[in-house]
């Protein structure tokens, strides 16, 4: 796809930006486009809503980190368990499955009394797990239904995942900050968001392309060759069908070892084993491509975010601050609008080598981590433009990794693939949490053993 001409060159003007535009959008469908950017939105607004009222549901000494972990953990599970049977279970029903659990979770939260003994913040944590079910639920099958509606879909997916960041938080402060609601409010008012993505499924988004693979393959796309695709190998010369095993690759050749004849004749028993060795399989070819890559750079954004963050801290006569505490909101801030950025970033920009801006998210990660122990960049503003890169590079890859499965991926192997991968993002976030509550702590204690206690100061 060629570039956007510079603003300002020769070459620039309207009519070229709006061809231009008009190429990279072309066959973008509006309602498939809106209903993926709502899924996107609504899907990970809750779990944002959730972690900006942490401090509201847990109270002042409780660690932050546990309201992280079970708004994570079981979005993990969730992800690392469901792409092996979820298939089962029509697309539909889960919709209606994933609204009713993320109402139920928000509704537990909210009407919770507002109490931070230990009974009441379990009882909140209970609210905290079913939304973060629905959540992990939601995404990988959000995920793989991208596989029936092409690229933009998938682009407007990423987008609305990034905008759900700004709105999550942003919707927050403001409801209990600017209009003076209570959290209570508050958090009833995004018990109501599901309905949002009920309305997207069944009345926005174009069914035709679902309903359509309805009946056609009970284990996602293929489990063996069919018939006729056996019948055209016969037909294929030996160099011709050596090239296209070959674009297969390691995910096809994986899982298409028994025809659907043989898989028929299967008993049930055999069949489910058949089908869950066969996607075990389809897994580890997924690792070191997309899910390695994707795992370690929400390792290291998260570590940034949770446990370096808290501590980048400067004094309040050089910042635009009058309280400490406002430096983290503002990281937070910064971060999410570099996210949304890149995750909206798919038409335009795309990374083939995921490993690249990986890596350079731990550099960021022991840049940042270096500054709060030795207090070498000179201003807060130096440190949000890092924040702001490492936003970037964390949409970019999340976006990236599933564009890169849509394009490089076998269509049999396709829809498991995009739901499986999704596991990295939660395992990195887990991974995240239990090193960030210690890590905190450590940069905490280094930073007033050298005379700066700014981190004890909110």
């Amino acid at each position: 796809m060629p570039l956007l001409p510079m603003p300002g060159s020769p070459a620039a003007s309207w009519a070229v930006y709006k061809g231009r535009l008009k190429a990279v959008f072309d066959g973008a469908e509006p309602r498939v486009c809106a209903a993926f950017w709502l899924f996107g939105l609504i899907n990970n607004v809750l779990y944002v809503v959730i972690l900006s009222a942490a401090l509201d549901l847990v109270g002042p000494d409780v660690p932050k980190g546990v309201v992280l972990l079970a708004d994570v953990i079981p979005s993990f599970i969730t992800k690392l368990c469901a792409p092996y049977f979820i298939h089962k279970v029509p697309y539909p029903i889960r919709i209606l499955v994933f609204g009713a659990l993320s109402t139920t979770g928000m509704l537990i939260i909210a009407l919770t009394p507002a109490l931070q003994d230990s009974r009441s913040i379990s009882i909140k944590m209970g609210g905290v797990i079913l939304a973060s079910l629905s959540s992990g639920g939601g995404e990988l099958s959000f995920l793989g239904l991208t596989h029936y509606y092409g690229h933009f879909a998938l682009a407007a997916w990423g987008s609305g995942t990034g905008g759900a960041g700004i709105v999550g938080a942003g919707a927050y402060a403001l409801a209990t900050t600017s209009l003076g609601l209570t959290p209570k409010t508050s958090l009833l008012a995004s018990s109501l968001l599901p309905v949002v993505m009920l309305i997207s499924f069944f009345l926005v988004l174009p069914l035709g392309p679902l309903r359509a693979s309805y009946g056609r393959h009970a284990e996602y796309q293929a489990i063996g060759d069919s018939d006729e695709e056996l019948e055209e190998d016969a037909l294929l010369p030996g160099d011709l069908l050596g090239q296209r095993d070959e674009q297969e690759g390691l995910l096809s050749s994986s899982v298409h070892s028994v025809s659907s004849r043989n898989y028929r004749s299967m008993s049930m028993p055999d069949r489910a084993w058949h089908s869950f060795t066969a996607n075990l399989k389809r897994s580890r070819g997924l690792f070191f491509p997309y899910m390695l890559p994707l795992l370690l750079v929400y390792v290291a954004e998260y570590t940034i975010n949770q446990g370096v963050a808290p501590t980048l801290l400067f004094p309040l006569a050089s910042s635009p601050f009058q309280q400490y505490r406002s430096f983290y909101s503002t990281y937070n801030a910064v971060y999410q609008v570099g996210v949304f950025i890149s995750r909206s970033s798919t038409p335009f920009f795309r990374v083939h080598h995921l490993y690249i801006p990986s890596f350079l998210q731990v550099l960021n990660l022991a840049l940042l981590t270096l500054h709060a122990l030795f207090n070498f960049i000179p201003n807060f503003y130096l440190v949000c433009i890092i924040i702001f890169w490492e936003g970037l590079l964390g949409g970019l890859v999340y976006v990236s990794t599933f564009a890169e499965i849509t394009d490089n991926v076998p269509k049999a192997d396709r829809e498991f693939s995009l739901g499986a991968t999704s596991v990295s993002d939660s395992g990195g976030i887990c991974v995240a949490g239990f090193v960030s509550m210690a890590f905190e702590v450590w940069l905490c204690r280094w930073q007033v053993d050298h005379g700066r206690d700014y981190c004890k100061k909110r």
